[in-house]
């Protein structure tokens, strides 16, 4: 069924961490389905050469180099808009894969800022924008990580328990308001960064993560199911939505062909 263009009060789609992986996958696949995107990351030439290669396919993309960690800097992007209708807390990440009883604190920290406050920063600043649009809609990647825990990943998962936690409790708080509060949990995603940056670029460690699954989730696949969720109807909230390779059952079972 094809889905209708988004309003003019509500096409404006702001999405973090746009440089690579879903958050990119995710611009280009709401561009294409006609809304002006924002994108948003620290790294500017990436963004930039998005926001091109979107409007060289006939879409709308604007680049705005930002690091969700910086409050100041979030609320001064803030002031750029009137309304916007969708906000996709996508900057994330991990960093190692240690035990608690020997993780690096600093990289804890770096990834509760990042995935947390980050997405709290941008929350906060916009949703006034959001709510004033009259029908806006509050996306928070999160991930499987943030619904159950696996040895060597507290960190991270501490950090994905905060941002679902965030979804769930804003979903409470706004009710009554024109502001739906979807939460996306995406298990074993396969792009070019995720695990190299988990594994501060240790190849063999980035590549065993997938090795043997047949089909890994890709960006694209997260990116589709983001827009599906945003372009639903404005009384219908998809309040979260898990989504799994068939090879993967739970954080800690995968079926591997080796």
């Amino acid at each position: 069924m094809a889905t209708a263009a988004p309003s003019a009060a509500s096409r404006i789609a702001v999405v973090t961490g746009a440089s690579s992986g879903i958050g990119a996958a995710t611009a280009r696949r709401l561009a294409a389905a006609g809304y002006r995107v924002v994108l948003t990351a620290r790294r500017k030439d990436r963004i930039e050469a998005l926001a091109e290669e979107i409007g060289a396919a006939g879409h709308q993309a604007t680049a705005y180099a930002l690091d969700v960690t910086d409050r100041a800097a979030v609320d001064e992007f803030a002031t750029a808009f009137r309304t916007i209708g969708v906000l996709v807390n996508n900057a994330g990440g991990a960093l190692g894969a240690d035990p608690v009883a020997t993780g690096d604190p600093a990289d804890w920290r770096t990834m509760y800022e990042t995935n947390v406050i980050g997405t709290l920063n941008l929350t906060q600043a916009l949703l006034p924008k959001l709510v004033a649009s009259g029908d806006g809609t509050v996306v928070v990647v999160s991930s499987t990580a943030g619904h159950g825990t696996y040895e060597g990943g507290a960190g991270y998962v501490a950090a994905k328990h905060g941002a679902h936690v965030l979804a769930e409790t804003l979903r409470l708080e706004i009710v009554g308001q024109p502001v739906r509060v979807i939460e996306i949990a995406p298990g074993m995603v396969r792009t070019d960064e995720f695990a190299l940056t988990r594994f501060g670029g240790d190849t063999e460690k980035a590549a065993r993560v997938y090795e043997g699954v047949a089909e890994p989730l890709t960006a694209d696949d997260v990116a589709d199911t983001i827009t599906w969720a945003v372009s639903r109807p404005s009384h219908v909230n998809i309040d979260l939505l898990v989504v799994r390779p068939r090879a993967q059952a739970s954080n800690t079972k995968v079926h591997r062909e080796l």
